[in-house]
């Protein structure tokens, strides 16, 4: 396995307040045992027996105001609450595709400390009512089912889990790590995603109740049973409390994952990593995410309430931090041709819509454009937005709208035929996103 597959380093920000996921990491940049985990944290909390018991772990998520953390930010204890309250036994599936290309943070997580990501996997299980749990992983990075499988057999040969955990490896689309792709696969069939209802927490895998989260979710869910709400509350604001991992990356000088408050400015989170001084502009969120120049957003609080008044998110907690003389254009024009080969080819908008998109995009950015791209990718826009059989369209277009925005006055410029000034300077610009290589079709199963 190549060492541009394995996860950055982990950096710890600020006091030990934040060192909550990432406690231990540094000591001995390796996967902690059981035992280890065990002094860490203390032992696996038990759920008191009956309904009653079990749903006090949901009602404690729920007064922490724990919040999604593999993109959408959905409040977590509703969603326990949502497949505990649904007749028949429940599933759980831990999410740990992480199919943003720009994130690392659940692969480092996974890869440092699984026993806190199958603490709370367990855990919610017991709370839901599940008999299993199923952990979902890119099947690209068996170093890495390797090291969740070590800890799973570590647990089974003490007894500690009533319930069994079962590993899986699926293909790695972008669109895989949505939860409707988890279900079809874990049923037999491709690992593609749908807005087709029922919806997984009614009827997932097996027709079952389905509890689908991210593993940096699980993780928090864990130290909640351990420490409780108020405790979680400590860190971050009222409105968006607890900590998060980021993933910084771009024009800085100590790049990976980061343990940060929710709610951290911007900046700071990207001083955390040395940005550099003459950076403009930032992609925030990801792929899925929106591009913004750095003096308007640097002061904002990195939370979904901080951000939504630049129209931003923190989606799977990326920050890229664009160099300077970089071309944001370009950069987005690479990743909507990414995005363009990553559909699950369902329907139109993504099948027509997105390469033609990515094609306006690339012209646009190469200063050479054909007619009016700019006008033609607005009409685009409109006609693919809302409109896909599942979100990969919609997130795509919010990206590339957001580049337009972030970057008019580029844009105008290259739309004239002006290229960016590194062009005429005979300046060859390095590309500075990951865009991995394309699963060959029809690899889905």
């Amino acid at each position: 396995m190549s060492a541009r597959e394995q996860p950055g380093a982990a950096r710890l920000a600020g006091d030990g307040l934040t060192a909550r996921l990432t406690v231990g990491w540094q000591e001995t940049g390796r996967p902690a045992s059981l035992r280890e985990h065990a002094g860490r944290y203390g032992p696996l909390p038990q759920l008191r027996h009956g309904r009653h018991g079990r749903a006090a772990l949901a009602d404690a998520v729920t007064s922490a105001g724990l919040t999604g953390r593999g993109g959408a930010g959905f409040p977590t204890g509703i969603k326990m609450r949502a497949v505990a309250a649904r007749r028949g036994t429940a599933v759980v599936v831990a999410n740990g595709m992480e199919s943003e290309p720009a994130s690392e943070k659940d692969q480092a997580l996974l890869a440092r400390a699984p026993h806190l990501v199958l603490d709370g996997a367990v855990l919610a299980a017991e709370s839901v009512g599940a008999n299993v749990v199923h952990i979902c992983l890119p099947r690209t990075r068996e170093w890495l089912a390797d090291v969740v499988l070590a800890a799973v057999s570590e647990r089974h040969r003490t007894g500690l889990d009533a319930i069994p955990v079962q590993l899986h490896g699926l293909p790695h689309h972008y669109v895989a790590s949505e939860e409707t792709s988890l279900v079809h696969w874990l049923n037999g069939g491709e690992a593609r995603p749908t807005l087709t209802p029922p919806r997984p927490f009614e009827r997932g895998v097996r027709r079952r109740p389905t509890l689908i989260d991210n593993v940096e979710t699980l993780a928090h869910v864990a130290l909640i049973a351990r420490y409780g709400s108020a405790w979680f509350r400590e860190a971050g604001p009222a409105e968006a409390p607890g900590t998060m991992l980021s993933t910084v990356s771009g024009a800085v000088a100590e790049p990976g994952v980061y343990e940060i408050e929710v709610g951290t400015a911007i900046a700071d989170v990207l001083s955390l990593a040395g940005v550099h001084p003459d950076c403009e502009a930032v992609l925030i969120g990801g792929y899925f995410g929106t591009w913004h120049q750095l003096r308007a957003v640097g002061g904002l609080p990195f939370s979904s309430a901080g951000l939504r008044p630049a129209g931003g998110s923190p989606g799977t907690g990326v920050l890229v931090a664009l160099p300077p003389g970089g071309c944001g254009l370009a950069e987005a024009a690479r990743i909507l041709g990414y995005l363009a080969g990553q559909s699950a080819q369902q329907c139109g908008p993504c099948m027509f819509g997105l390469p033609a998109i990515a094609d306006d995009l690339s012209q646009l950015a190469s200063g050479r454009p054909e007619g009016d791209p700019l006008g033609r990718l607005q009409r685009r826009f409109a006609q693919i937005s809302g409109r896909g059989a599942c979100r990969h369209p919609d997130g795509a277009v919010r990206m590339a709208s957001s580049a337009l925005a972030a970057f008019a006055a580029d844009a105008h410029a290259h739309a004239q035929r002006r290229p960016c000034l590194t062009a005429y300077r005979g300046q060859r610009r390095a590309a500075m996103l990951p865009i991995p290589r394309p699963w060959a079709e029809g690899e889905w199963r």
